[in-house]
């Protein structure tokens, strides 16, 4: 997915305790990037976690997260995640996702959380306002 398909991108620097005995960003810390990246996208959206998403009968719930690895990233390298909402569905929400070192494409990611209610886990449809402000960020 090229860099050009994302219109939002938080930076990121990579720190010490990231990065394993090879000298690279061990495997599971992109799940954490790619964490950082949807909230941030949220708090662009002008959306905050758990506030605007939660309530005594509803709440988010990650159902799915996928990382491909195309390079490594190191110790102090400054990385951008980029974020993008790829699909809103009547209950879910699908994130692509990809990590950059300026012009390296490191890692290619997919996120998708249903809003449920979190007593039943049943899928209930995504608030309109947060739709509304979701496709804010996208062209």
């Amino acid at each position: 997915m090229p860099r050009s398909d994302f219109a939002f991108a938080h930076p990121l620097r990579v720190r010490w305790a990231e990065v394993d005995a090879q000298g690279i960003v061990f495997n599971g810390h992109y799940l954490t990037y790619f964490d950082v990246g949807v909230t941030e996208y949220w708090r662009a959206a002008g959306l905050h976690y758990p506030g605007d998403f939660t309530t005594p009968d509803s709440d988010l719930f990650l159902i799915r997260a996928a990382v491909t690895y195309h390079a490594p990233a190191y110790f102090d390298d400054l990385l951008e995640i980029c974020v993008r909402c790829a699909r809103l569905g009547r209950s879910s929400m699908t994130y692509a996702l990809a990590i950059y070192r300026q012009d390296t494409h490191l890692t290619d990611g997919e996120l998708i959380y249903v809003y449920a209610n979190p007593k039943t886990r049943t899928a209930q449809p995504l608030p309109e306002a947060l739709r509304e402000r979701l496709g804010r960020l996208e062209p």
